[in-house]
């Protein structure tokens, strides 16, 4: 089983936002060392949770400043941007670190419907995403655009011998069907949905999947919130520190991490607990050995050979510590 990670820069009460960033390359550095395979990072706008708006910027001081894992985004949401300039950023990044670049793109805003529109004011940006798709491939790819496109004459530099891999992100049918099309990989965003449509989605992929010659066989994961320590019970209430931060997202909100101290004390109503007790009944959270147990047994179920795992903690160590308990657990190199 090959463990990879998705960090979202998360900012904590009472510590400035940018901490956030130090913290997401020093996090990056340590599973470098620890033997995880990929290090993605997100994209978030105009949220004081997750503060990571930038991850091609992100990823080329992780690129720089790490040995072997391989470092990408989860993800670019694409309908913001040129395809062409992403397509440019992601060439320089393979030049900082050849041969471990992923590029994995989103059709979702990852952000609020203004905030979208702010970033690009084109409307109906994401209904051009397939063809935005299309696009990168072959730029990344160093190969010419279809015959009759406007940009065909147009190259994306710098050219070398290695390229990004492109990923199609998703949480939904859509991205699954789309990334089957274009025989590329696929990761579904299990944390996000809490598991729902999962299946679904994963069988479509491999059910239409169309080979490409990068990719003769589908290959996908999933992203998944897990959290180990010491003891469960430490686990148990490092937990309370997401448990506030969902109430606080069921109710539109978007605020920083609170301590688990804070989050005990914290008023919830009947309607706040029962939604705490199916996020509790639902974790991968305990001992390294308990929540690698839980993973491998989603991991055979869906038929995976990779999980991401994503892990949300108040302070930085004991993210450090969930990071190498499940690296001991699993036998990572």
């Amino acid at each position: 089983m090959k463990l990879s990670v998705l960090d979202q820069s998360t900012s904590s009460n009472n510590r400035p936002q940018s901490a956030a960033i130090r913290e997401s390359i020093e996090l990056a550095q340590h599973c470098d060392r620890l033997g995880y395979h990929r290090y993605w990072v997100s994209e978030h706008h105009n949220s004081d949770s997750i503060v990571g708006t930038a991850p091609e910027i992100l990823i080329a001081a992780i690129g720089a400043t790490t040995e072997r894992i391989r470092v990408g985004s989860a993800g670019v949401m694409l309908p913001h941007y040129s395809a062409l300039k992403v397509a440019e950023q992601f060439r320089v990044l393979e030049g900082i670190a050849p041969g471990r670049i992923d590029l994995g793109v989103g059709r979702a805003p990852g952000s609020d419907r203004l905030t979208a529109m702010a970033l690009n004011p084109y409307a109906n940006a994401a209904d051009e995403f397939p063809q935005q798709v299309i696009d990168l491939q072959a730029w990344l790819r160093g190969v010419p655009l279809q015959e009759g496109h406007p940009f065909r004459a147009i190259k994306a530099h710098p050219l070398g011998p290695t390229r990004p891999e492109l990923w199609i992100l998703g949480s939904s049918d859509y991205g699954a069907q789309l990334a089957a099309h274009f025989g590329l990989p696929y990761a579904f965003a299990y944390f996000f949905t809490d598991g729902r449509g999962v299946e679904q989605a994963l069988d479509l992929y491999r059910k239409n999947y169309r080979p490409s010659i990068d990719h003769p066989k589908p290959q996908a994961t999933i992203c998944v919130w897990a959290l180990a320590a010491d003891t469960e019970e430490e686990a148990r209430r490092l937990l309370q520190t997401r448990e506030h931060w969902r109430i606080g997202f069921e109710k539109g909100l978007r605020t920083p991490l609170v301590s688990p101290e804070e989050a005990a004390a914290y008023p919830y109503t009947d309607a706040d607990r029962s939604v705490v007790e199916r996020l509790r009944s639902k974790a991968f959270v305990g001992t390294g050995a308990q929540v690698r147990d839980k993973l491998n047994e989603l991991a055979r179920r869906l038929e995976l050979d990779e999980l991401v795992v994503v892990t949300w903690t108040f302070d930085t160590a004991p993210r450090h510590r969930s990071y190498e308990l499940l690296a001991q657990a699993f036998g990572l190199a």
